[in-house]
């Protein structure tokens, strides 16, 4: 054999290989279903609305759904899209669940509290006054088949749920006058939504319920009295410091609320499995975030309002004692007006005396100790 033939023959046999490894490597990389279609060709392009009821300023609380669009863009690889609109530009702050059901979108970002006037119950899955903490909530819903009793109640919305975040408890909120007792509730007019308003209203409050945008003009032109909100972070950029100098804690009406994400349940139904589970996982992450993102926040700007001249208050004992009584026979009233009511309340009581009697073996000692001994 000549030079050139052997160089040909090695040519040949190179050539050949690489065909070869090409071939076995799309056989591998690229599986097809039935029809003979690759898998990556099957998928389809989804494209979502997602309305939210929180101004794109809250850069926490509503960037919970911006993290939620980013990773199911990631995980489809740009097949399944979510656009996040802030509260009041698609529909109002206060009819996200509205939006949801009849399909104007197919996401709302929202508290169900909010829309406790359509089912008293819905505020279980937000929060309701001296219930559970961020933790015990998160794990009352995930583990402790609370998420599947709300979405039962949903369903008959037209509507499925997933838990979008929780801010941790949340502080007492901003008055323009001292609150001693609980006699100084009295004709106070405060914004403050869900079970918590109404257990204000039992104590002598006019209550009334505004979107975050709206808050703080109420505020400062004396439409109201004093309000709540979240927490340090959110509250110093709604900048209420500036027209209420008392800062009152703890929230005892939101000692964890979890937010949620509301899905037309006909579009999702219309989901490939494979996206449902991308939801699922994209829904959870952000929540994660979210808390994440507040503990972080709330110790730098806490410190901040203070160093501005703002006045913290620990609410009195017996403003709290009266207001646990008043929530209490509030709950209790309306559970003996509805048995799904009833159902979904005694699981969430069971769920609470364990979870604070666990609380208090292990890590509220803990944490005592910790703050006293800074």
């Amino acid at each position: 054999m000549s030079n050139q033939e052997a160089k040909s023959r090695r040519d040949f046999l190179q050539r050949s290989l690489i065909g070869t490894a090409a071939l076995a490597g799309s056989a591998v990389g690229c599986a097809k279903p039935e029809g003979g279609v690759p898998a990556v060709h099957t998928q389809k392009s989804v494209s979502w609305r997602l309305a939210s009821s929180f101004p794109r300023g809250l850069d926490t609380i509503f960037g919970a759904a911006e993290v939620l669009a980013e990773r199911l863009e990631a995980m489809s690889d740009g097949k399944f899209r979510i656009r996040v609109y802030p509260g009041g530009e698609l529909v109002p702050n206060l009819q996200v669940l509205d939006a949801a059901q009849q399909g104007t979108v197919q996401v709302g970002h929202t508290a169900s509290y909010y829309y406790i006037g359509k089912n008293p119950a819905f505020a279980f899955d937000t929060c309701v006054p001296f219930g559970l903490t961020s933790r015990q909530q998160t794990a009352w819903l995930t583990e402790g088949g609370g998420l599947d009793l709300m979405r039962g109640l949903f369903s008959d919305f037209g509507i499925t749920v997933f838990p979008a975040g929780n801010t941790g408890t949340q502080m007492g909120g901003w008055f323009k006058r001292e609150i001693a007792g609980a006699s100084d509730l009295h004709g106070l007019k405060m914004r403050i939504p869900g079970l918590g308003g109404k257990v204000m209203s039992r104590l002598g409050a006019t209550v009334q319920v505004l979107g975050g945008s709206d808050i703080y003009p109420a505020l400062e032109r004396g439409a109201i009295d004093a309000t709540e909100w979240v927490g340090p972070y959110d509250d110093a950029k709604l900048g209420f410091h500036k027209v209420a100098k008392y800062y009152y804690y703890p929230g005892w009406w939101e000692p964890g609320p979890s937010l949620s994400y509301m899905v037309n349940l006909k579009a999702w139904n219309e989901l490939p499995k494979s996206y449902q589970e991308m939801f699922a996982a994209a829904a959870a992450e952000s929540a994660t975030v979210m808390q994440a993102r507040y503990d972080q926040q709330n110790p730098a700007a806490l410190a901040g309002l203070l160093s501005e001249g703002v006045e913290l208050r620990a609410f009195s004992d017996d403003l709290m004692i009266a207001a646990k009584k008043a929530s209490f026979e509030m709950l209790e009233e309306d559970a003996a007006q509805d048995a799904t009511y009833r159902k979904i309340y005694d699981a969430w009581s069971k769920a609470r005396i364990a979870a604070y009697k666990w609380l208090g073996t292990a890590e509220l000692t803990y944490s005592r100790f910790a703050v006293d001994n800074l």
